[in-house]
């Protein structure tokens, strides 16, 4: 029997802080006190069991309305990885974006754009044996969002993924490659590291774009270690 891989936490700079001084709502979002470490019970650590039985797949985020929604087909794909790079098979994938003008399709967004009926800019993928995954989906739009004096958003997807339970979430966005907004924008800026930051940029990729239909950006997701890609802080990765 082999020895135990060690456990290799995030590298410092690499995820973003509870309270990142750019990031205004953090300020009012973040605790205040220390967290405490509770403990997982099995509830926390061995369920539900997420599969497509259970989650129905929706790969194309093009097809979830009446009609054909408004703006540029993409097809986004990747690989999620451990820290060793080996592949993490069988993970679900959660996808939610706004739509081709920047706007949510949610009650709470109130951005003076357009509003899509056939794009709700939510979908739902399982990485395969190999860890690998793919969807399509509509390029999203940039908008406005307040933090500071003509702030607008880079155009992102935010990306979910699931352990084996409820405690085991991470999230995290994907850009784009050449967005000029990415310079000015303090939640990509959270990220200290700069090569951690730029792991949060998808590349472009001729062998995933489909001839005549959709341009393809390719994602890789390393979930632990020194070349994990950023996600999301909260209370809990903060006390380990």
């Amino acid at each position: 029997m082999s020895d135990p891989v060690p456990f290799r936490p995030f590298a410092a700079g690499t995820q973003p802080p509870l309270d990142a001084s750019g990031y205004g709502s953090t300020r009012i979002r973040h605790p205040g006190r220390a967290p405490h470490r509770l403990p997982h019970t099995v509830t926390e650590t061995t369920g539900p069991a997420f599969s497509p039985a259970h989650f129905p797949e929706m790969a194309d985020l093009t097809r979830l309305g009446r009609g054909a929604p408004l703006g540029e087909r993409i097809i986004v794909a990747g690989q999620v990885l451990d820290e060793d790079g080996r592949p993490v098979p069988h993970t679900m994938i959660e996808i939610w974006q706004a739509n081709a003008a920047g706007r949510y399709d949610h009650p709470a967004d109130t951005h003076d754009a357009p509003a899509d009926p056939n794009f709700h800019g939510e979908g739902r993928v399982f990485t395969d044996a190999e860890g690998r995954y793919r969807f399509l989906t509509i390029k999203p739009g940039a908008y406005p969002w307040r933090n500071h004096t003509n702030a607008w958003r880079p155009v992102h997807i935010h990306l979910s993924l699931f352990g084996t339970g409820f405690a085991q979430r991470l999230v995290t966005q994907m850009y784009f490659p050449g967005d000029p907004l990415l310079e000015l924008d303090p939640i990509y800026h959270a990220i200290e590291d700069a090569g951690a930051r730029e792991r949060l940029v998808s590349r472009f990729d001729l062998g995933i774009t489909q001839p005549e239909f959709a341009l393809g950006y390719r994602f890789d997701i390393t979930l632990r270690g020194r070349g994990a890609t950023p996600f999301e802080a909260d209370a809990e990765e903060e006390a380990h």
